[in-house]
């Protein structure tokens, strides 16, 4: 394949067994870690986890990404379409509550493919970067019942300084548009989200001008109840990291943002204590449930 996936547009030609482009994968999937994952939201967990399928590469290059290994390391395994139906299908029948993609985008047409044509018995999650290409996710419709996008940037400077991507937000708010558009306003049942938009967004220690522009364009662009939004602490420093990154945020800073979401009027979703801000929450990537 030609690749256009993402907003990189790169081009590179990525076939079964030949990686490429920005994200380094090969067209068919590799899959680095599937399981039951505690640490989403309280809404996508139920009593057993998330399941979680974490494919390798990433069309970002966040210097402060905590899955590092996968995303730009290469750490994975090949598996094929039956084979990550099949990966589906045992997270389902293991009690998952949702199936929780993680960083899918450059895999979308396998993915499609393991999906199919039926309904799935757990909401499926599209659990991305918020870096998406509007054609891309309009192949989705239908198939994807909840989207998990990070808003990492409203501003160009900082999403250019720390993920090599200054365009950003504006390949970010139409494609969250986009993906409202297919679902329409969230759809809790038991305290349990079953379809929607739910918008992360990662507080950078010394970034919380970026933090606020982020705020003011979610609360632009969606009335109450409409999207969930959930205001994140847990940035952890990562090996080699310098300046601000190789800082946690402070109380003040997580507090400032905390109460300027309140003041914009956000008020469905989800804030984290500061003590998420710890590195065991990174699961290991170690091919387990492959």
């Amino acid at each position: 394949m030609t690749c256009t996936l993402c907003p990189r547009a790169c081009r590179a030609e990525r076939t079964p067994d030949r990686p490429g482009g920005v994200c380094g994968q090969p067209s068919a999937p590799v899959v680095a870690r599937a399981m039951l994952h505690q640490w989403e939201e309280p809404c996508l967990v139920g009593e057993h986890g998330a399941g979680a399928v974490f494919f390798s590469g990433c069309n970002l290059r966040c210097a402060y990404c905590q899955n590092k290994p996968i995303s730009q390391g290469g750490v994975g395994k090949p598996v094929s379409v039956s084979r990550l139906r099949e990966i589906f299908r045992e997270l389902i029948a293991g009690g998952a509550a949702c199936l929780d993609l993680v960083t899918p985008t450059h895999f979308a047409p396998a993915i499609l493919e393991a999906l199919g044509d039926g309904p799935w018995p757990a909401p499926v999650v599209w659990n991305c970067g918020g870096y998406e290409s509007v054609p891309t996710l309009r192949s989705l419709a239908g198939k994807v019942q909840i989207y998990l996008p990070d808003l990492k940037y409203a501003l160009p400077g900082p999403a250019g300084k720390y993920s090599a991507a200054p365009d950003y937000f504006d390949r970010a708010a139409p494609a969250i548009l986009e993906m409202f558009r297919q679902t329409g306003p969230y759809r809790m049942e038991n305290g349990a989200l079953k379809s929607g938009v739910l918008i992360r967004h990662l507080l950078l220690p010394g970034e919380l001008e970026n933090t606020r522009r982020c705020i003011d364009w979610v609360s632009e662009a969606f009335r109450p109840g409409e999207v969930l939004f959930s205001l994140m602490s847990q940035y952890t420093p990562q090996p080699g990291a310098s300046g601000n990154l190789s800082r946690h945020v402070t109380r003040a800073e997580y507090r400032a943002a905390a109460e300027y979401m309140e003041n914009c009027g956000i008020a469905d979703g989800y804030t984290q204590e500061r003590t998420s801000a710890r590195e065991e929450y990174t699961p290991d990537f170690d091919l387990s449930g492959i």
